[in-house]
């Protein structure tokens, strides 16, 4: 992700549909103008500013008149050029007018909302205030999910400094990468306490089953998600079962299993097509949806005797095949309060058109279509507030964020499973939707006042493309050098590092999925083809990438 100057913070919970920069470029004594020159001035401040905006909402730039370089007679050659080296691409800079007075400035900026329909203005007129915050974060994790955490978080300007554990090239831009084991709480405990860090936010779920929240509790330290009981959700499926049905969340029936011949009979029983989980964490690949008994026979058998999850499938959960379609619904909660937000869809297969085995996600989308507002409401009433009411009445508080996997049947919305943090990759369309300071949301939960905040949502979409590393989700290369980020980003892209370290200098792959390219637009349509058009400006050896991400909501028959 591109790190622009942070000396001037725009709020994160600013959001429109064009960006009116009034009066001008930069300033006269800047030398290199395609942004190797120096900013100064007010005006430059305005120009940096813009940028900021439009790595925040995605839109246009018009440059509305001023006078900052009359005595040059290039203000708008010199502002473009700027802007475009900030980032900004060239069809996203309008040049409206020049040499216009202040006064005439306001006017000309109306007349161009009027004229182009825009309802959204954003004016900048000057800088944004100096970063005043001094809080320090803590960010526990190094994939894309917790590169699009850093990116929002970085966004408050309640933040000083934010410290990812162990982080990666991506976050580096935004966050001091520090080098510790994510399962070593007392490492963790002695850092946050040494470097005054007011907030904790956990990304992935093995810290949280392994007690980092507990930990962090204990040290009076304020930390965002859930207690080692409560991230059980999904460090169990048959505690997550048990939960599901004892308070009567809508979910397939299922049956737990020590014993593989226990297991086997049950398979020979019930038919196919049935599912086969491993109880414990297995990087989201521990799921077999085996349409046929041999197949289901087979899953069971590499889980329970041969290993393969090692000793999350000790246990094994064998439940019923849910016919629908499959969704997404993180919320934040404070252990009695529970916020929805916007639902995604994700796409397991490794392949175009839900092909070949299932992976940790190959893409995904914000808002999914499938569920409509009355569906949302319904999952919240019937899903998130019951779930955590019921861990409540078992004693158990659950504070963070919970994510509900779903499958919308014709009976209804059905939990497939429930997660215990930020889904990866749903939070990198999710969190660009969010208007809200993500620093006040997650304080909120952690304090036990969520219904204090107003949670709100640009209305727009968001589209996520994983790029994996050839071979995966089996065994892929590592050390293969990345480029063209950096001009994936330039065409109004987010690229946010997932599977990625450093060599030489260079950003190489690391991980099996190694970015995720994520675009922003009006709507879904845009959004994807947006993405699609940055993408191949990225390249390593073995790149592969889903080509159809969306094309659910493209063939939905209700559309």
């Amino acid at each position: 992700m591109r790190s622009l100057e942070s000396r001037y913070q725009p709020p994160a919970m600013v959001s429109g549909d064009v960006i009116i920069m009034l009066g001008g470029g930069a300033t006269a004594d800047t030398p290199n103008v395609h942004g190797k020159g120096h900013l100064m001035g007010s005006a430059a401040n305005r120009l940096l500013t813009a940028a900021q905006l439009y790595h925040i909402t995605g839109a246009p730039i018009i440059i509305s008149g001023g006078q900052v370089f009359a005595n040059t007679g290039k203000e708008a050659e010199i502002a473009r050029h700027i802007l475009l080296g900030l980032g900004i691409p060239d069809e996203k800079i309008i040049v409206e007018g020049q040499s216009l007075n202040t006064t005439d400035n306001a006017k000309f900026s109306k007349q161009i909302v009027v004229e182009r329909d825009f309802t959204r203005p954003i004016l900048v007129t000057s800088a944004f205030p100096r970063r005043s915050g001094n809080l320090k974060i803590l960010l526990i994790g190094g994939g894309g999910r917790e590169h699009a955490l850093a990116w929002k978080l970085a966004q408050s300007p309640r933040v000083e400094k934010i410290y990812c554990v162990p982080g990666n090239p991506g976050i580096a831009t935004v966050a001091e990468c520090v080098a510790i084991d994510i399962t070593d709480n007392e490492a963790l405990g002695k850092f946050a306490l040494e470097h005054s860090i007011g907030l904790t936010v956990v990304g992935p779920e093995l810290p949280l089953t392994n007690g980092l929240a507990d930990h962090f509790a204990a040290l009076n330290l304020k930390v965002f998600g859930p207690s080692q009981k409560a991230a059980q959700l999904e460090g169990s499926k048959a505690f997550a079962k048990e939960i599901m049905h004892k308070y009567h969340i809508p979910t397939a029936a299922s049956a737990a299993f020590t014993e593989l011949d226990s297991a086997l009979a049950y398979i020979k029983e019930q038919g196919a097509p049935i599912v086969v989980k491993a109880d414990g964490l297995a990087a989201g690949k521990g799921v077999v949806v085996a349409m046929t008994v041999a197949e289901a026979v087979d899953a069971v058998t590499m889980m329970m005797r041969d290993k393969a999850f090692g000793s999350a499938g000790n246990l094994v959960v064998i439940e019923e095949y849910l016919e629908g379609e499959e969704a997404s619904l993180l919320a934040f909660t404070d252990g009695i309060t529970v916020v929805p937000m916007v639902a995604a869809q994700d796409h397991k297969r490794i392949f175009d058109n839900d092909q070949g085995p299932n992976t940790g996600g190959m893409g995904t989308y914000a808002p999914a279509p499938v569920v409509t507002p009355a569906v949302r409401e319904q999952v919240r009433r019937e899903v998130l507030q019951p779930v955590v009411d019921a861990m409540r009445q078992e004693g158990i508080i659950y504070k963070g964020c919970l994510y509900a996997g779903l499958m919308i049947t014709a009976q209804g919305p059905k939990v497939i499973e429930f997660n215990a943090r930020f889904g990866d990759p749903e939070t990198q369309v999710v969190l660009p939707l969010l208007v809200n300071d993500l620093v006040d949301i997650m304080e909120a939960c952690a304090d036990g006042r969520l219904a204090d905040i107003t949670i709100e949502w640009d209305d727009k979409a968001a589209v996520c493309v994983v790029l994996a590393a050839g071979g995966y989700p089996g065994s892929y290369n590592k050390g293969d050098t990345i480029t063209g980020h950096d001009q994936a980003e330039s065409q109004g892209a987010m690229v946010f590092h997932a599977g990625t370290g450093s060599k030489n200098g260079q950003v190489v792959t690391q991980g099996g999925r190694v970015l995720g390219v994520t675009a922003v637009a009006n709507n879904l349509r845009e959004a994807v083809d947006k993405v699609y058009q940055a993408v191949p400006a990225i390249h390593f050896d073995g790149m592969q990438y889903r080509k159809d991400i969306a094309h659910r909501a493209f063939n939905r028959s209700d559309r």
